[in-house]
């Protein structure tokens, strides 16, 4: 008896590193490889992504890779993917043209030039093994955004993606109602929604709005703007194209993504800039301050980002000071406000006006509240539902929703990454369990850096670190020389400074206790000094430094 299989390996009970396995008769197709930001707590690591051992250990059965768009959250692990899975099989990858432009983009980063990238039109069939696979033309704040349809022997699956039913879409081009009514009348057999504002009632507001709003602020702005957004909103950054060019203001890209993926959505069309309007931020002090845009990265306060550097005077392009209007044309995804908040502070600390959407309303959000969801849910009246894309929260309020518009609590699965739902011809239910956590980047290297590796890095940020060199007797396992102890980001410095000769005395009486006891293993002498020096330290300054003895034999 067929079988039907969806794991999401990611985007469950969290906002980001979006990706989800479907597989029927052991043939697989992967949608969407994001990733996400790391958290404050998550010291020195630079990405998170889902943790994809399961397709590492089942490479040779995936037929394909198929983006929904080119946002980070869905699209930004596919070079660590394909790296991983390069040495067994590397699947082809399928997506709408900007999508794939993105892809390319980052691929050349990595040197993965080999992968197979595919353009694909809305409404063009795909065979994927055991699958016919379909993209369906949405809204969302990137254009190409598509939900995705995949049709198996025991019917379809319609994975949304990030969408909102726009009916005044900057490009033009709504949602495709019509195909995903077609698809609800043929039958759904499961719906994997984005939950991501199912907390909010109503409507969203449209993408347009946003424009002659920017407008305005632009126009009661004396000096220079900088408008930060998300480097892959292309409708955004038209947008701000427009309002400079209205206000007769040159525009100026910052920021290495801004600039790479303005460069692809102009190539493709996306993007219409009028001839003279762009200049590089080389030139910016040939103009005046009332004739300068800036569109920068760092919406979300990334470490990074240009706005970020710019707001602690790091940036070598751009000095910020007194009289700039500072536009946030974009909210903080949750996790980062804290993030967000410490950017703002700094600008204010310059002298900048700041501008965010507490202010205007010069940012629509790209995913669709409580009525939109609901009708998604009418449109394709599936017979399961599974929220997608949301912390836990959304992910309930999404099921309440379905459960308003007629679906049976018992069909509404509200599950957790790795958590699989398995259907057949009879029922659906939840299976075993597979592995599902998270893989590190840190530097350009991946990994499942160990919980203690973490606690560490913690450690030393808020405590310091004591280095004890103590130097023995080959011979004899007795102190030859006096301790050297190294201090580095210990708080209290005085207290700490006079703790240097009680901790010199320390190891001098360990190291005669251990001569006493036959200890003479570098191993347990090293363990032993550990414990007595630890313990000195927390009782002289109440705090828990890391110490690091090294025992040298001469």
């Amino acid at each position: 008896m067929s079988k039907l299989r969806i794991l999401a390996l990611g985007g469950l009970g969290e906002i980001g590193k979006n990706m989800t396995v479907v597989e029927e008769d052991d043939r697989i197709v992967v949608v969407d490889v994001g990733l996400r930001f790391p958290t404050p707590e998550m010291i020195g690591i630079d990405l998170v992504l889902p943790d994809f051992s399961y397709l590492r250990e089942r490479a040779t059965d995936i037929e394909a890779i198929v983006v929904t768009h080119g946002h980070e959250d869905h699209l930004g692990a596919l070079p660590w993917v394909l790296r991983e899975l390069a040495p067994v099989a590397m699947p082809p990858v399928y997506g709408g043209s900007l999508t794939m432009a993105m892809a390319r983009s980052k691929l050349d980063e990595h040197k993965l030039r080999d992968a197979v990238l595919i353009d694909v039109q809305p409404g063009e069939s795909l065979e994927l093994g055991p699958f016919s696979a379909e993209l369906i033309h949405m809204t969302h704040s990137i254009p190409d955004s598509c939900a995705v349809a995949l049709t198996g022997e025991l019917g379809t699956v319609v994975l949304t993606g990030d969408y909102k039913f726009d009916q005044t879409p900057v490009d033009g081009e709504p949602a495709d109602i019509s195909r995903l009514a077609q698809l609800g009348a043929e039958g759904v057999l499961l719906l994997c929604g984005d939950s991501t504002n199912a907390d909010r009632n109503g409507f969203s507001p449209s993408e347009s709005v946003v424009g002659p709003e920017l407008e305005q602020v632009f126009a009661r702005a004396g000096g220079r703007i900088i408008v930060t957004s998300f480097a892959s909103n292309i409708h955004r950054v038209q947008q701000v194209i427009d309002a400079a060019a209205a206000l007769d203001r040159k525009v100026s890209l910052v920021g290495r993504s801004m600039r790479k993926n303005v460069g692809i959505g102009r190539e493709l069309g996306h993007i219409e800039v009028p001839d003279g309007l762009m200049i590089p931020p080389r030139e910016l002090a040939d103009f005046r301050d009332d004739q300068i845009v800036i569109i920068s990265t760092g919406s979300q306060g990334e470490p990074l980002s240009a706005l970020r550097r710019m707001a602690y005077r790091d940036h070598p392009q751009v000095a910020l000071r007194e009289g700039d209007t500072v536009v946030f044309s974009a909210t903080p995804i949750p996790g980062n406000e804290r993030a967000v908040n410490e950017t703002v502070d700094r600008l204010y600390q310059i002298g900048c006006d700041v501008i965010t959407t507490r202010d205007a309303a010069i940012h629509a959000s790209g995913h669709g509240y409580a009525e939109e969801l609901k009708l998604m849910l009418n449109l394709l009246r599936p017979r399961y539902l599974m929220p997608f894309h949301g912390d836990y929260k959304r992910m309930r309020l999404h099921g309440q929703l379905g459960e308003a518009v007629g679906i049976e609590p018992d069909a509404i699965f509200r599950a957790a990454n790795g958590q699989p739902l398995e259907i057949d011809a009879r029922r659906a239910r939840f299976g075993e369990s597979e592995r599902a956590g998270m893989i590190f980047v840190d530097g350009v290297d991946i990994g499942d850096i160990a919980d203690a590796a973490l606690r560490d890095r913690r450690m030393l940020s808020a405590d310091g670190i004591f280095i004890v060199v103590a130097t023995i007797s080959e011979q004899s396992g007795g102190s030859v020389a006096d301790p050297e102890v190294i201090f580095r980001g210990v708080p209290f410095m005085d207290e700490a400074g006079k703790l240097v000769g009680e901790i010199k005395l320390a190891v001098e009486e360990s190291l005669e206790r251990a001569v006493k006891d036959g200890v003479r293993e570098l191993d347990a002498l090293t363990d032993t000094l550990h414990d007595n020096l630890a313990a000195l330290v927390y009782e002289r300054l109440r705090r828990r430094p890391m110490v690091m003895p090294v025992v040298v034999e001469v």
